[in-house]
This record gives C-alpha cells, sequence and structure tokens, in this order.
C-alpha cells in the first residue's frame, strides 16, 4: 500500500477497505446494500502538510533564496500480522528523498519523524518520534534514507462487536423494508465501526512554523 495524503475520517471511510490488502475481519458480498471488505489492521497513511520538509539557512527567512535542505516522504508501505495473538502488529516503511540547494562539502542532516496511532479518527493511542540520517557525499545535490515505523492494536478494540457486525452482514432482500437503508445510517453503528478504526500515521515532526509553511506554500 502506498499512500502519500492523509486518509479519509474513519467515519467517510465506513466500511471501506482497510490497513491490509487481503480478506480480513468482514466480508459484505450477498443482498442489497454496501460491499467491504474490513480488516483489522490500522489503514497505514501522511497526514496532510506532514510528509515534506523544508530547511532554511537563516531562521524566520523562507525565501527562494534562503533555502538549505528539502525533504519529502515517500513509498509509504505497511505489512501487517493479523493472523495471530490478541494483539495486531502494522510495520510501515517509508523513503526520505532530500535536496540541498548548497553541495559544497560532505554533509549528514538528520530529519525527525513521528509515528502515531489514531482511534476513530480522533483519538490519539500512541505517539513515537523518530530519526531519519541522511548522507550527502561531496558535491552530491540529492540523497536518500530508509525509516521505519511500528505499532501493535488491540485485536479486540479493532473488532466490530457481533451484534453491530449482525446489522450490518444482514442478507437484505429487495422489497424489504430496509432493503435500501445504509446499515451505517444508525447512530449506533456507526460509533460502533468508529471505535474499530484505527490508523498508524507517519509524517515529519514539524515546528509550528514549518507546519505553517507547508500549508500556506
Amino acid at each position: 500500500m502506498t499512500i502519500r495524503t492523509r486518509l479519509l475520517p474513519a467515519l467517510a471511510l465506513g466500511l471501506a477497505l482497510a490497513g491490509c490488502s487481503r480478506e480480513g475481519d468482514l466480508v459484505i458480498d450477498q443482498g442489497v446494500g454496501i460491499s467491504a471488505v474490513r480488516s483489522t489492521c490500522p489503514a497505514v497513511g501522511i497526514p496532510d502538510y506532514t510528509g515534506d520538509i523544508t530547511t532554511f539557512r537563516t531562521p524566520g527567512s523562507t525565501t527562494f533564496a534562503n533555502l538549505d535542505v528539502t525533504a519529502a516522504i515517500t513509498n509509504l508501505r505497511s505489512t501487517c500480522n493479523e493472523q495471530a495473538g490478541d494483539r495486531v502488529y502494522t510495520e510501515a516503511s517509508f523513503d526520505v528523498v532530500a535536496r540541498r540547494t548548497d553541495t559544497r562539502g560532505a554533509r549528514t542532516v538528520t530529519l525527525p519523524y513521528f509515528s502515531t496511532v489514531l482511534r476513530g479518527g480522533s483519538a490519539v493511542v500512541s505517539k513515537r518520534v523518530g530519526s531519519v540520517t541522511l548522507q550527502f557525499a561531496d558535491g552530491q545535490e540529492r540523497a536518500q534514507a530508509r525509516g521505519t515505523a511500528g505499532a501493535y492494536v488491540n485485536r479486540s478494540e479493532a473488532t466490530l462487536p457481533a451484534d453491530i457486525r449482525e446489522q450490518i452482514t444482514r442478507k437484505r432482500r429487495a422489497g424489504d423494508p430496509d432493503a435500501a437503508l445504509d446499515p451505517l445510517a444508525d447512530p449506533t453503528v456507526r460509533a460502533a465501526v468508529q471505535r474499530a478504526t484505527f490508523e498508524l500515521l507517519v509524517g515529519f515532526q514539524l515546528t509550528e512554523n514549518q507546519l505553517a509553511y507547508n500549508a500556506t506554500r
């Protein structure tokens, strides 16, 4: 899975494909209604405005002439083990590609990044901060490095309750009173799906000024 932009909020996702690209916790493929595959693996993505970082030679001056290093997170991929144990482990890997404006001399640049587990689109379950180090050789304009992030999710928390699953998967036929009704229209079902939806988000650990620069450029 490769995602460069922020994932849709949990409710907007509904029961869309999540986390792992294989059959998971829930399959709906019969009768009238929605059709989806749901996994206990968290979806993986990059929050808006955190996939890039720009540093400047002189703090406070964000002119093009003052550019120092620019870097971006790319090739974000994930692997997930949802088959064993009470805890589901997901590992995300990604590349950081960087460019510097002054190529004189060898240089080492270390950039911080975060990984956070989000539940229900807003509740932060955990957050870790790591770093990735880029090595520029003398005369080299570009450099690349690799980073990783991992997270555990409790299987019981990422699994829909049996009564909610029954409401969603119950086969409906054309002509039934609720045949055309979306199960997610029920606030109880929507809330349960939201509680069971997890995301592993990765991005650069930006300062307020860096985040503002990304949001307004």
